[in-house]
């Protein structure tokens, strides 16, 4: 019986794997989507399949769905898109204001978007937070892409 029981959250967490994109995969694969439509187009995939309901995944659906908006041709599908992303973007920050990785996401769309779509107010705002609590960045590769966005701003 505990044989079974052990090999049954064995097998749980394995499933759960493949249900939730791993984090480090989606902070590689995020400024890749930008240029490569296939990564983009995966990567929305499994966020949107994927069970992990945290800001942090939320975040980073809308990240990828106004990226997304750069690779579709149709003005309609492009603008649409858009608004899903930012609106997944903000209600993550809404959950979790204080989460740098969020602040992050907004801030490399909000510094990437063309001025007439107005969405530009924060980036002062997450710039100055971001340098504020550098210091609590617990992963190199998140570090590298705020570090790689933040040397494109000067």
């Amino acid at each position: 019986m505990i044989k079974s029981f052990g090999s049954g959250i064995l097998l749980f967490f394995f499933m759960a794997s493949f249900i939730t994109p791993d984090l480090n995969l989606l902070r590689e694969n995020y400024s890749k989507a930008m240029s490569d439509k296939e990564i983009c187009k995966k990567m929305m995939s499994e966020l949107v399949k994927t069970k992990n309901n945290s800001p942090t995944h939320l975040a980073y659906l809308g990240g990828v769905q106004t990226i997304w908006a750069n690779h579709v041709f149709s003005p309609i599908n492009k603008f649409s898109t858009f608004k899903k992303g930012k609106k997944n973007i903000e209600q993550a920050i809404l959950l979790e204001p204080n989460n740098i990785e969020l602040r992050f996401i907004r801030l490399s769309i909000q510094k990437n978007i063309p001025h007439f779509l107005g969405y530009k107010s924060n980036i002062n705002e997450d710039i100055a937070f971001i340098e504020k609590n550098r210091l609590k960045i617990n992963s190199d590769i998140l570090e590298k892409n705020i570090d790689a966005l933040l040397k494109s701003n000067k």
